[in-house]
């Protein structure tokens, strides 16, 4: 509000009012708010929300990422969950089908349990998921992929009920273009929603309760990943660096998350890892591992295909999504993962085309 209020000239106050509904901003003040924030006028004067009961939203994020930047990624989730109700109106959604299991305690062998009886649930065996992402649109989870505005954020998660119904969305940050980061951060939200689902309010976790809360999470990411009997089959000797390499071909997870899980599975002892992780650092492999710019990034796709349906049919023309939706057309293709100019309006240029006719000549004249 501060900052907001300092850009345009004029008092906190003022913008309470403002936001509140107590005060209309004048035409001059209202084009100041829209450069400053990069929203069109039309956003400002949308109906109220739909009735949304929020859950918790779950970060995968450092401890230390600032509450405003938090805040502004939820504030895009709540426009993401607007898009998606237009979109309802006019396109049949996978339904959303996740497993609600009882949770008994969230002990490591607990978790392990939870992430076998997901796949089972999926009917996946032991097979290893090539796509994360279209595992979870398939089954009617909401996925986007947005610039989250900070490195300290790589993906976040949240349940809505949205007048009865539940939503799961989940937000992959697409800085880092990595198919098996994306796979994993994938599946720790999933892991988010399968272990934590009652928890009632995020804030009130001390940092201890929050890391374990997130350890959690990652152990029931690589569990489901790489589910235990199936892994440990591939863990032939000699167990080394060579062979992660060649394993994440096959699993599409990360070598370092592949000898963690080996570790956790007393296929290598402590010293082992710790020799393995050594090499790791040597070469590098910590920030950048070797495929990453090979194995495609799997994309969501469920959201770019509606958009898509609607523009080919002639349902929605381009310029009446953005109206809308009240957003700006590169706010709108960014939050829907669509190509640059999805939404650009396009010409009638028959409309364009000066018709002409021969005129007829007068007979004497033309003698």
């Amino acid at each position: 509000i501060s900052e907001l209020a300092s850009q345009i000239g004029v008092s906190k106050q003022v913008i309470s009012q403002y936001e509140n509904g107590k005060v209309n901003p004048s035409l001059e003040t209202l084009m100041k708010i829209m450069r400053v924030l990069k929203f069109p006028r039309e956003y400002f004067y949308l109906p109220d929300r739909e009735d949304v009961r929020l859950g918790c939203t779950f970060f995968r994020s450092a401890l230390t990422t600032p509450k405003l930047i938090r805040d502004s990624q939820i504030e895009k989730l709540m426009s993401l969950s607007e898009a998606y109700s237009l979109l309802e109106q006019y396109i049949d959604f996978p339904k959303l089908n996740l497993p609600g299991f009882k949770i008994n305690n969230l002990e490591p062998q607990e978790i392990e349990l939870l992430a076998t009886k997901t796949r089972e649930f999926w009917r996946l065996e032991e097979e290893p998921i090539s796509n994360m992402v279209f595992l979870l649109e398939k089954n009617g989870v909401i996925v986007s992929s947005l610039e989250t505005s900070s490195t300290k954020i790589d993906a976040f998660s949240q349940t809505q009920i949205v007048n009865g119904h539940e939503r799961f969305f989940v937000v992959l940050g697409n800085d880092k273009q990595s198919a098996a980061r994306r796979q994993f951060d994938a599946a720790h939200e999933l892991g988010h929603r399968i272990l934590h689902n009652d928890l009632k309010n995020i804030e009130d976790l001390t940092k201890e309760e929050y890391k374990e809360m997130e350890r959690q999470a990652d152990l029931f990411a690589a569990s489901f990943l790489l589910p235990k009997k199936a892994f440990l089959r591939d863990l032939v000797y000699p167990v080394n660096l060579n062979l992660f390499m060649e394993l994440k071909k096959k699993w599409r997870v990360s070598i370092g998350a592949m000898v963690v899980r080996a570790y956790h599975l007393e296929a290598i002892n402590y010293n082992q890892y710790q020799y393995i992780m050594r090499q790791m650092s040597t070469k590098g492999w910590r920030t950048k591992e070797p495929l990453d710019d090979v194995i495609a990034v799997p994309e969501p796709t469920v959201l770019r295909k509606a958009i898509d349906l609607l523009l080919l049919n002639n349902v929605l023309k381009a310029k009446e999504i953005l109206q809308k939706l009240g957003l700006t057309q590169d706010k709108a293709e960014g939050l829907l993962n669509l190509s640059k100019g999805t939404l650009t309006e396009k010409e009638n240029n028959e409309e364009k085309i000066v018709q002409l006719s021969v005129r007829k000549l007068d007979k004497e004249k033309a003698n």
